[in-house]
């Protein structure tokens, strides 16, 4: 029968710091996140419980960030500037991936009401560089199979893990006084060579649909796609792994603000620093991909897994270049998946004008026939503030967050916007709908979103929220090098990584929720 339950979820329990001196800090086993219930829209009624049904439930996954920790775009020597930059966890990201697929594949359903969860849908930033292993890796951890994060010589680690450069933790060279070790973090024999062999995922026992991000469609995330140069840089033999600090200093803030789209002050930094360069085994499968490649890939029947053919995106896609698309979630609920990432490069996000119609007439559509609507992006609305034109249609306006929440506000069936990007747990009212962004699965604290949207049968409607951890055991063994090891490994290393914002897995309110509206 259909019931509550918390087990699996952070209604039960959550990974937390052990009683502990100072250093590197181990986790075990913590309390759990109750759920709060917010009126912000309207006023939950007395006995809602016993009356009401659900309509839908899914799984929200988001910033992934599958990362090929070697590859020749990153720029981890400005690890000083932001943390984002370089994290000690990243070499074990496929295998955390594949412990979150454990997890949602181990759910006995929604954790509010019981109910069948129908499908699994990522917000965006899959993939770390826009490269072409990479995104193999994502769709195979989620459609099933066999992985090996490893790129250049498979014999050996080439990134700057296993540098020597003392301001990167090197986990295979005890000798190696570097700055992690400095903080406390372990040496680990044999670590490097964990990391990267092979890791096999048994995908997901689900459907799930793909919503593009910034790291997906541009090389570093930030650069216009299309050049040449960042091709025949990311597929070469040279990569650069070390910076005096007034230059990386520099260049971030040129990333930062936006000032450097189309990568030009990124190339003058390689032939610049030319000397700093250091070799490493060329990949042609670091080769970025492009819009077309990225749908190509998702409706190619090697990553079909358990469906629907194209995780959201057809052959249409493909004919017109578009990443958007309508599906249905349930009977009285559709689900719309945006494109919000700008090609004209920069981090944040925006609207052409042919989506913002496209989205205007779905909603209008849904309005007629009389169906709740979901909407999916993978940039907040606060993030939406790139309107640079894109090359390819240059007359083409770009529209920000502040216009498609308007647009979105003057449709009472819309119920909730659910992203990701700010790697940041929030969940914010706007007048009619919530506005649901969940942490990333990269950076502590490591979550995904169960989402439930349910009829209370007295003029309210309730979505209800409840965060996932993946399948990986809390405590860890640093002597456990296996795969559900490196899993649990991957969190606690994400707990300690240096300059790591404390505040990302938000408060109460923005976590485990009952979010009450009215219905439209």
């Amino acid at each position: 029968p259909l019931a509550p339950y918390t087990a699996g979820t952070t209604l039960q329990s959550t990974a937390a710091p052990r009683p502990a001196g100072q250093g590197y800090v181990r986790l075990g086993d913590g309390p759990a996140w109750e759920r709060v219930t917010r009126a912000d829209l309207a006023a939950p009624k007395d006995g809602r419980a016993d009356r009401r049904t659900a309509l839908a439930a899914f799984v929200q996954f988001t910033d992934l960030h599958i990362v090929d920790t070697q590859h020749p775009l990153r720029y981890e020597y400005v690890r000083g500037q932001t943390a984002s930059a370089w994290r000690p966890q990243e070499t074990l990201s496929v295998a955390g991936a594949v412990a979150l697929v454990e997890r949602v594949n181990a759910l006995r359903g929604a954790p509010a009401t019981g109910a069948p969860l129908s499908f699994v849908m990522t917000t965006g930033d899959n993939t770390d560089n826009n490269s072409r292993s990479e995104l193999d890796w994502f769709l195979r951890t989620m459609s099933g199979g066999s992985i090996t994060p490893n790129t250049g010589d498979p014999r050996h680690y080439e990134g700057v893990q296993d540098s020597g450069l003392k301001e990167y933790w090197h986990p295979d060279r005890a000798e190696l006084r570097d700055a992690d070790k400095e903080l406390g973090f372990p040496a680990i024999p044999g670590f490097l060579e964990a990391a990267t062999r092979q890791v096999r995922s048994p995908g997901l026992n689900l459907p799930w649909y793909s919503t593009v991000g910034n790291h997906d469609s541009l090389p570093g995330g930030c650069y216009a796609s299309g050049d040449s140069w960042f091709h025949d840089f990311a597929v070469g033999g040279k990569k650069l792994m070390s910076l005096p600090e007034d230059r990386a200093a520099a260049f971030w803030k040129s990333v930062k603000k936006g000032l450097d789209p189309k990568g030009e002050q990124f190339r003058e930094l390689m032939r610049t620093e030319k000397k700093r360069l250091r070799s490493i085994t060329p990949d042609v499968t670091r080769a970025p991909f492009t819009p077309t490649e990225y749908v190509r890939a998702h409706l190619d029947p090697a990553y079909a897994g358990p469906g629907p053919v194209g995780h959201g995106y057809t052959q249409a896609n493909v004919d017109e270049g578009t990443q958007y698309y309508a599906f249905r979630i349930a009977d009285d609920v559709v689900g719309l998946s945006l494109d919000t990432t700008d090609p004209a490069g920069h981090y944040e996000g925006s609207l052409g004008t042919a989506q913002l119609d496209w989205l205007k007439d779905e909603l209008a559509k849904a309005e007629r026939d009389g169906a709740y609507v979901i909407v999916f992006s993978h940039h907040t609305s606060a993030s939406m503030r790139n309107l640079r034109p894109d090359p390819d249609r240059p007359r083409e306006a770009r529209h920000g967050g502040d216009e498609v929440l308007d647009l979105l506000g003057r449709h009472t069936r819309v119920l909730a916007w659910i992203n990701g990007h700010s790697h940041r747990n929030l969940i914010t009212p706007h007048g009619t709908f919530w506005e649901i962004t969940t942490a990333s699965h990269i950076d502590h604290p490591q979550l995904a979103r169960v989402v439930e949207l349910v009829d209370n049968h007295d003029g309210t409607l309730s979505v209800f929220t409840t965060l996932i951890e993946s399948a990986a055991r809390h405590r860890t063994d640093l002597a456990d090098l296996s795969q559900p090891g490196l899993a649990s490994l991957y969190r606690e290393l994400a707990f300690n990584a240096p300059g790591r914002k404390p505040d990302l897995g938000g408060e109460s309110e923005d976590r485990n929720t009952e979010l009450v509206l009215k219905k439209g």
